[in-house]
């Protein structure tokens, strides 16, 4: 795979116009897409729409979840589930969350996230890659809430299905206006937390995106904060990319990547002002294509 081809593709894809349409079913449905509201019914069936039409079968798998409030109901949610070809025992599970908090629309988190899925998930069709090895692309409800979607789906794979989950991406974050390319740190080297054996893979392939394309890239570690933890929890390699959220700009990430130093990474940062204008459009694509690289990269992996 030519990560630098990945790359130039990625100039050109339509990542921006989802985030538009997400956009727009937040403003139709008061401002947000929370998981157990319309606006995330709506985001449901825009995501399921565009996945149709590039080719897949997206199923929904439900489940409840407590939510908030003196009585804490019992709210019903789903991930959505979406399979290419290839050998199911080396599946790579490629998810991002759907669901945006009630604050705000969420388009940085992760309407981002969700843009970059949506169009690997095209191009893996368009560019005729025949996957070796199973991607299923998944798009968690009740990230917000407390990771359930993630980890209903981790809970429901029996011990087999574990073992044949070669890998986790994830994705949560790819365009903070004042951001920062971020992997985590698979190998625990810069953070001291490492994921399961396989994680170390993982980093590197997405540093070797980077690398190969002169990008400046850092590690993040895993502190517990986005849906690769249930994976992480059952011994399933995991890794992903991370834009920055309420963090500070450091006069070296500054340096490396422009914007301002001494400011938030994200400054709306589960905000009503995570709007399509609190996106880095440039760094999308950046991220997209390194995630496109990566998902590919496992997708063709020899088995064994």
């Amino acid at each position: 795979m030519d990560a630098r081809a990945v790359l130039e593709e990625f100039q050109g894809r339509g990542m921006v116009k989802h985030l538009e349409a997400l956009q727009r079913i937040a403003d139709d449905n008061g401002g947000n897409r929370a998981s157990g509201t319309s606006g995330f019914e709506e985001s449901a069936r825009y995501v399921e729409e565009q996945l149709r039409a590039a080719g897949y079968t997206p199923v929904r798998q439900t489940f409840t979840f407590r939510g908030e409030g003196k009585n804490r109901k019992q709210v019903k949610s789903f991930n959505i589930l979406a399979d290419t070809e290839g050998s199911a025992g080396n599946t790579v599970v490629v998810g991002g969350h759907l669901d945006s908090v009630r604050e705000g629309p969420g388009i940085n988190d992760n309407a981002s996230g969700v843009a970059a899925m949506l169009e690997i998930a095209a191009w893996l069709k368009d560019s005729g890659i025949t996957p070796v090895n199973r991607v299923r692309f998944a798009f968690w409800g009740a990230e917000e809430d407390g990771l359930y979607g993630s980890q209903h789906y981790v809970d429901e794979l029996s011990r087999a299905e574990k073992a044949q989950t070669a890998a986790n991406l994830n994705v949560d974050m790819l365009a903070s206006p004042n951001g920062v390319r971020s992997i985590h740190d698979g190998n625990g080297s810069d953070f001291k937390q490492a994921g399961p054996s396989g994680s170390k893979q993982i980093e590197e392939v997405f540093f070797r995106f980077f690398e190969e394309n002169s990008l400046p890239a850092e590690t993040t570690p895993f502190d517990g904060g986005s849906d690769y933890e249930a994976f992480l929890q059952a011994g399933i390699p995991a890794g992903g990319l991370f834009s920055g959220d309420v963090k500070t700009k450091t006069k070296a990430q500054m340096q490396a990547y422009g914007g301002v130093a001494g400011k938030d990474l994200d400054s709306c940062y589960h905000e009503a002002c995570d709007t399509i204008s609190n996106t880095n459009a440039e760094l999308l694509k950046d991220m997209s294509a390194a995630l496109a690289y990566a998902t590919a990269t496992y997708a063709l992996a020899p088995r064994g």
